[in-house]
Formats: structure tokens, sequence, C-alpha cells
């Protein structure tokens, strides 16, 4: 992977604005001002808001880490990133799943246009358990499909991957001192985890070499999202 500059430490945590309306997420913004530089704009706030609030965001001297998770043919994949280079984003997530040349497709699109744009393959979604891997018929256990995935966005020339606080470690080990490692599924001392199946401390993250964390807003479990919830709805054999 492409060597990492180094990362001031205060640009180490990105704020993730899961709203579901522009003036939620605006509101937060405003409340943090000069203490938060990096936002995370996920599918929910992007399909609700629209690309303006990654536009304003970007005006307004914020980083954006676009978490779009893009899964598609090769060339709408290249064509998703170079739309997002456009919005100025300085991350966006491609799906390590989609394998080598989707993944390639991204790096190659940024590269060409917008070289300053870090592209960042997901691994294995903080929510995900072997026995979920297992229902898509992968029989890894998590952090083995992680590191497989890993290996795979660093063939492709992929900036750094998205993986769980868990794996933070082991990627590291793999990947060295140049790559981005982001951790979603962080939880603050003594809350719940609620959605994240593997989750982490913000501070045992970075100290296991996590270049950044994701970190929500603390708040009730949204209805039907909880982990809980689906075990009840679905439950699994053992």
């Amino acid at each position: 992977m492409r060597e990492n500059a180094a990362v001031e430490q205060t640009d180490r945590v990105i704020v993730a604005l899961d709203f579901d309306s522009r003036r939620a997420a605006e509101e937060l913004v405003e409340r943090l001002g000069d203490e938060c530089r990096f936002y995370k704009v996920g599918l929910e706030l992007l399909t609700a808001a629209g690309p303006a609030l990654v536009e304003k965001l970007v005006g307004d001297g914020k980083d954006v880490f676009l978490d779009l998770k893009l899964f598609e043919i090769p060339n709408s994949v290249a064509a998703a990133v170079r739309a997002a280079g456009r919005l100025g984003v300085s991350m966006v997530t491609v799906h390590g799943m989609g394998g080598t040349d989707i993944m390639a497709a991204a790096v190659q699109a940024a590269a060409r246009d917008f070289p300053r744009l870090r592209v960042l393959a997901l691994t294995v979604v903080t929510s995900m358990t072997g026995s979920d891997l297992a229902d898509i018929g992968i029989g890894a256990a998590p952090e083995e499909q992680v590191l497989r995935l890993a290996r795979l966005a660093e063939r492709a020339g992929c900036h750094g991957v998205i993986a769980s606080p868990q794996e933070a470690a082991p990627l590291r080990r793999l990947l060295g001192p140049g790559s981005l490692v982001v951790t979603p599924g962080v939880t603050l001392p003594g809350e719940s985890p609620v959605e994240h199946a593997r989750p982490g401390t913000p501070q045992a993250a970075l100290a296991a070499g996590a270049s950044h964390v994701v970190v929500g807003v603390p708040g009730p479990p949204r209805r039907g999202r909880t982990r809980s919830t689906r075990r009840r709805s679905a439950p699994r054999s053992p």
C-alpha cells in the first residue's frame, strides 16, 4: 500500500454523522466546532441529505470520510470514486469482497484524477460474527477473513483498510506502518456495543495500531437495529 503521511493526533478521531437529516448532522458539527475536523458521512445521511452536505463540510474546511462501501462492476466503481473526488472528500470506501479488479479500479480512478483521495477497502463489517460469515458461505473466522481481504487490498494498491478494533493489531503487523487502518465499532468504557459484534475502546484501537477511530454519538439504540433484536427475530444455530 502507498505510504501514509504522518497523521496529526487530533485528526485520528473521525466523528460519524449517523443521522437521517441534514439538520441533525449540521447541529452536531456546529456544536463540536474546531474540536473536530474529520467526519464520516455514510449511506443513510448521503441518501437523506444528498451531496450538498458533503460539499458544505469540505467547503468549511472539514475532512470527509465518505463511507460508500462500493460493490459494483469496476467501471461503475471507478465512476463513483471520481464523483466522490469531485466532492472533495478525503477518503472513500470500496468493499473488499468485490475482489481485486473492483478495488484496483477504484484506486486507479483516484490516482488518475484525485491523487489525494485515499481509497480504503472494507474487510468485514463490525456487526458480523463467524456465524454470519458462514451464512454467506465463508468458513473463515472474522480475523482470518479480514487479513485475507487486507492482502487483496494491498495488492490492488488501496491506501488502507476498514476493520474492527479487534483486528487492528494483526492488520498493523501485516501491512506495516505506512497503511491506514480505520476502525469503526469503537465504544467508550462501560458503553454497550449495541450493533457491533467485535468492539473495542478508542484507546485500545489506537494502541493496537489503528491510524483512525470512528466514533459515534452516544444515544439510545435505533429501533430494530440492535443485535439483540436481530437475534430474537432470526435465531441462529450454534
